[in-house]
């Protein structure tokens, strides 16, 4: 058979290839032209598991390559058994057969393996034992239970255009994220680029890479850190045959996973449909986490119509639930309005510890966890503070750095608590390396949202995670105070200057309402 297809060849100066099922069947007979060969649509398969495709692809080579990039790429993109090459002699004869097999971890670098090239008449090697020993080696070492039980196994990655510093940092920050929503991060990318790749956000040499990776890993899912539109989601998705996400989606994953009170859920789900109303057009299944069964089939509208017009329906029926929640919070307030307690809001970045801070000032209870926004939902405690004062202490949810738009306006109704506030607490991540940075993010946040004419207390917190120094005790006692929040005897000074303040906001208030 390989004389015939080799003279086949040299006859029609064609490229022609057999994909041969593990069976010995040969499922298609594939035309190509001189220098290449276009491998047809195959059945989808599994993108997680130690299973090769079931198929390899032998094929000729007119010209008298070797086995080349496009073909090692054609071997890890499509799992291929087995990729082989004929190179033709210039009688049109069988040169050799040269083929090439995934490994199941790279060795120096590779994720093939070369066999010797031996005369197709001489061919001795056993290609079912050979593709046996090989799944079986995959499947030891990957471990594809975690994935069969939901969890997510990803490659995370950022093609950043800032200084090193803070891409290392935002990428840092991705993985937290990622550890919240309990994905499993098995490698970390980071391409610092003068220019972002406008389809595949990096180039399709360092995308091929991270395909060999994932496969070498048994990885499902890509998370990006930069937003992708929905023609990049489709052009990454196709290239790589893995789930696809951004870090806007991720987000509002782990949102829906923790809003617990009405009003949480709703901002939650309309800041999901608006995020998926561009993408309607793209929608597969990089975004089955998020969209349900939103839309059905029927006569009269397309598919894309339907779906567009429920989730406008959708949008407006939100709209009016939010705006009776919040006439419901607006009485709440004044109620409490009437009662005269004085407000004191905890704002700051995700996980800076202002659950727990809240916790040991009123001896609560709040779920506090190390994750990134695990408080969305604000909760409101009484607070005696050392002289007898007493004021409402109201945890919010936590800021972050490029927090999606619709997101912050969705839960601008929750953030309406800090308005009524007479101070706001700024708690600090102190033992974050990039706690400066998460300051200005909050500060710009807060100007955004019109609230930084409020008086403001920075806290710097977590000192029990940092080698305290007498200048960084300058620095802290400079700019505000310094506490651990899980220290109830580190607390006293915040106390006394957060009552301090209070008392100059209530007579500046006073005042002004003279």
């Amino acid at each position: 058979m390989a004389r015939s297809l080799c003279e086949l060849s040299h006859e029609l100066n064609r490229q022609i290839g057999l994909l041969i099922h593990r069976s010995g069947k040969i499922e298609a007979v594939i035309v190509g032209d001189y220098g290449s060969l276009l491998i047809p649509a195959l059945p989808p398969q599994r993108a997680t598991g130690g299973r090769l495709r079931g198929l390899r692809l032998v094929h000729t080579h007119p010209g008298g390559e070797d086995l080349t990039d496009d073909d090692l790429m054609d071997l890890v993109f499509l799992r291929l058994d087995l990729i082989a090459v004929l190179k033709i002699a210039r009688d049109g004869l069988p040169e050799r057969l040269y083929a090439a097999h995934l490994l199941p971890s790279g060795e120096e670098g590779r994720a093939w393996q070369f066999l010797d090239p031996v005369h197709p008449a001489a061919q001795q090697v056993s290609f079912t034992g050979l593709v046996e020993a090989l799944e079986q080696e995959f499947s030891r070492r990957q471990r594809t239970a975690e994935v069969d039980q939901g969890r997510d196994r990803a490659i995370l990655i950022s093609v950043s255009t800032e200084p090193r510093d803070q891409a290392e940092a935002s990428l840092a920050e991705l993985t937290e994220l990622a550890r919240s929503d309990d994905i499993i991060v098995l490698d970390r990318v980071l391409q610092r680029r003068s220019r972002i790749n406008p389809r595949y956000i990096l180039g399709k040499g360092r995308l091929s890479d991270i395909v060999i990776r994932a496969l070498r890993l048994d990885a499902n899912l890509l998370l990006f850190n930069q937003e992708l539109n929905p023609s990049q989601i489709r052009s990454i998705t196709d290239f790589t045959d893995l789930r696809v996400i951004d870090r806007t989606q991720l987000i509002l994953d782990i949102f829906a996973h923790r809003a617990r009170s009405r009003e949480g859920k709703l901002q939650v789900e309309m800041a999901q449909l608006k995020y998926l109303l561009p993408r309607l057009s793209s929608r597969d299944d990089a975004l089955s986490r998020l969209t349900g069964g939103i839309g059905a089939r029927g006569p009269g509208e397309t598919k894309l119509e339907i779906d567009r017009r429920r989730i406008n329906d959708r949008l407006a029926r939100l709209a009016n639930e939010l705006k009776e929640v919040g006439s419901e919070r607006y009485r709440r307030r004044a109620r409490r309005r009437k009662k005269d307690l004085p407000v004191l809001s905890l704002v700051g970045y995700t996980n800076a510890g202002k659950s727990t801070l809240l916790n040991t000032l009123t001896d609560s209870a709040i779920v506090a966890e190390d994750k990134l926004f695990a408080t969305l939902d604000p909760t409101s405690r009484r607070l005696r503070f050392p002289e007898e004062m007493e004021v409402i202490i109201t945890d919010t949810v936590g800021f972050i750095d490029n927090l999606p738009e619709d997101l912050l306006l969705a839960f601008k109704a929750t953030l309406e608590e800090l308005e009524e506030a007479d101070l706001l607490l700024h708690v600090i991540d102190y033992s974050n390396p990039a706690y400066r940075h998460q300051m200005h993010v909050v500060q710009r946040l807060l100007q955004e949202l019109e609230l930084d004419n409020l008086p403001i207390l920075a806290v710097f917190n977590k000192l029990d995670r940092v080698q305290m120094s007498a200048e960084r005790w300058r620095q802290i006692e400079a700019e505000g105070v310094g506490v651990s929040a899980l220290d109830q005897a580190t607390l006293s000074p915040l106390l006394e200057r957060a009552q301090q303040l209070m008392k100059k906001a209530l007579a500046t208030r006073d005042q002004g309402c003279r």
